[in-house]
This record gives structure tokens, sequence and C-alpha cells, in this order.
């Protein structure tokens, strides 16, 4: 057995020990894709010791290339939208913008998708195709259809499945349009994180369908959410447990702040509710839903600290902070963020705050929102 054989194994048995990979069909789909082979040009790895992370690459046939390829890792392979690993010599402090998602992850996403032979299965986010490769492995190629945003990401994608003589649909543009062309769709996956779960989704998935999708905000707490599509359009479904984080789709990414509203205005009261509270990932999760479009900062005001949260959609903001013992806001704009953010906080925290798993998220035409 080679090098690339026994880590490959060692990988497959990490993710059956850990619950990952729970089923016969999904695992002997896993064991035919090498993973290697969807990282031949690199990836990045973060730096140790830096903040904001800085990022160094991996190149292939150094000592550190294989066996990263069969860690259960996530692996960064694009920075700031065009940089790939063999672009760089040395260190780089940019955002990443696409990677390999950690094996464990996708395969128990899969498990999850509750698919079925001769389903047709729309994959949002193709990024290094290591994913649609092992869906074609479990159902066919001309059962799974993929989409991806970046073309140069979608071009490495096409060749490293060529590679493998996997030839599925594979398509390039904005994943949260769909594929009007494909659909029905039985199930829908997406590898992106979504503000809000888009209508075309809902409209390209067969009543009965499943949608299964991480849904986040600016706010940056995410959940993995398994929607089932109904006949009038709307979709409701579990949240999965476990804080699943994917990259947000380019088009929903927040907008920049630009210049910060005058926070001295506005109306002043005692909050029920303080921003601390905003440091607890399932907390920022459940207020997303009251603020979806709102961005959290802080920041050093005279003699006090204070936690921000801006809407530039709407232009609102609310600022907190601790004087005399005591919790104040101030806000202002057309929507009273904080007022909204303790309303519906007070309602989870009245329902004796159920863990998310417990929740059923609903989407409609409307928006989406969350119940217990």
């Amino acid at each position: 057995m080679s090098v690339q054989e026994q880590l490959h194994r060692q990988l497959i048995d990490s993710m059956t020990a850990s619950g990952s990979l729970r089923t016969e069909p999904w695992k002997h789909a896993a064991e035919t894709v090498p993973r290697h082979e969807f990282l031949r040009g690199g990836f990045f790895r973060p730096v140790p010791g830096t903040s904001p992370s800085a990022w160094s690459p991996v190149l292939e046939g150094g000592d550190d290339w294989l066996p990263g390829c069969y860690a259960d890792e996530s692996l960064v392979t694009q920075i700031a939208g065009t940089i790939k690993p063999t672009d760089i010599r040395g260190e780089i402090m940019r955002q990443p913008t696409s990677s390999s998602t950690l094996p464990s992850l996708v395969l128990r996403m899969l498990e999850d998708l509750h698919v079925e032979p001769e389903m047709q299965v729309l994959e949002i986010g193709t990024g290094t195709g290591y994913s649609t490769a092992v869906l074609c492995a479990r159902l066919g190629d001309g059962y799974v259809t993929s989409i991806e945003y970046d073309e140069e990401v979608a071009q490495r994608a096409r060749e490293a499945l060529g590679r493998l003589g996997t030839l599925p649909n594979l398509l390039t543009g904005d994943g949260l349009l769909g594929d009007d062309e494909g659909a029905p769709y039985d199930r829908i996956i997406a590898t992106c994180g979504v503000r809000a779960v888009p209508a075309a989704w809902l409209e390209q998935t067969r009543p009965g369908g499943l949608i299964l999708t991480t849904i986040g905000g600016w706010l940056n707490a995410s959940e993995l959410v398994r929607l089932t599509v109904h006949e009038d359009g709307t979709a409701s479904g579990p949240v999965l447990d476990g804080q699943v984080s994917f990259m947000l789709a380019r088009p929903h990414l927040p907008p920049p702040l630009g210049l910060l509203p005058d926070l001295s205005a506005g109306k002043e009261r005692e909050a029920i509710i303080g921003a601390d509270v905003l440091n607890d990932w399932t907390t920022r999760f459940v207020a997303q839903f009251a603020v979806p479009t709102a961005q959290h900062l802080k920041l050093q005001q005279g003699r006090h600290n204070e936690d921000v949260l801006i809407d530039v959609a709407t232009g609102s903001w609310a600022a907190l902070h601790e004087e005399d013992g005591r919790l104040i806001v101030r806000q202002d704009g057309p929507v009273p963020v904080w007022d909204a953010v303790e309303e519906h906080l007070g309602r989870w925290h009245a329902a004796s705050t159920p863990a998310v798993e417990e929740a059923t998220v609903r989407v409609t035409a409307e928006g989406q929102s969350i119940h217990w």
C-alpha cells in the first residue's frame, strides 16, 4: 500500500469512527475519491502566532503537502479572490476566499442530505470539486449538477474532475440563482453560507425535496439547516447540531460600513440585555433573525467602550455601554435595532433558551424565521 493509500485509509477510518461517515454507500463513495487530486495546486496554511492571520503556501511535492491533503481539515485554496498558492513565496495577510472543506463535514452533510439513487442533485459551490466527485461516485455523473461562482476556481475543479474521468454537469455563475434549466431538483446542497435562503432554490426544488444549507449572517454565527420544500412554495426544517461555518456566498458578504453615523445622537434608555450576550455563538445566531443586516463592532468612545450595531441597509444603529453599573443603549434610525434584538432574545429566553437543535427554520416569500 502506497503512502497516499495509507493516508486515504486513515482518513476514511477516522471519519467512520467520528460518525461523520455512517453508511456503506457513502463510505464506498469516499473510498473512491482521492482528495489530493483536488489540491494539486497546493493550499495555504495559517502562520502560527499571527493576528490577523498570515498565510503561507504548501505546494505539491513538499513534505507537508500529501499529509495535509488527507488531514481532516479545511484547506484554504484561494486568497483575496484571485491569489493561488503557486502565486506566493513567503506569507500573505489577506482574507481567504475559497477553500477545500474538511472531509468529515463534507461527508456528514452528504449523509444528512438523505440522497437516494436516481435523485437529481444541485450543488451550490463546486470549490475544488472534491464534494462533487463524492456525489458523482454515489449517484453517477448524470445526476449531479454543480455551480461555481468563480471562473478560475471552476476551471481548476473541471480539470481535477476530468483527471478522474468524472463528468458531472458543471456550470459557472451565481449559485444563488440556481439552475432553472435543469430544475426541478430532488436535493439542493450548498457548500457556501447564505444570509437568507434564495427564492430560486425553493422554486427549483420539487415539493417534498430537501435543501441543505448553512444559514449565517453579519454577526458571524451560522448553523446547518435541512429544509423540506412544501407544495405552497414555502420550506421548513430543523437546525442540525454543530456550529457549522462556511464562507458566505460572495453576493451575501456584508457591505463596507463607510462613514460611521453620529453615535452621540439618538434616544437613550437603560438596556434590558447587554451586548456581552453577542460573545456567544448561539445567541448571535438567534439574534441575526431579528437584525439580519446588522454588523457588530467595538469602539472606544470617550471614557466608554461601546458595542455598536450598524444596519447599513436601513441606516439604523444602536450603541451600548455600561455606566455606573447600568447598561445604557442609544439608538437611531427607522428600525430600533437593539429593541428588535431584546424582543427576539426575550422570546428565546422565555422558552428557557433551548438548544438550536430544537429549533425549526421557516422560509417564506416574506423572509425566514426561527421557532421553538
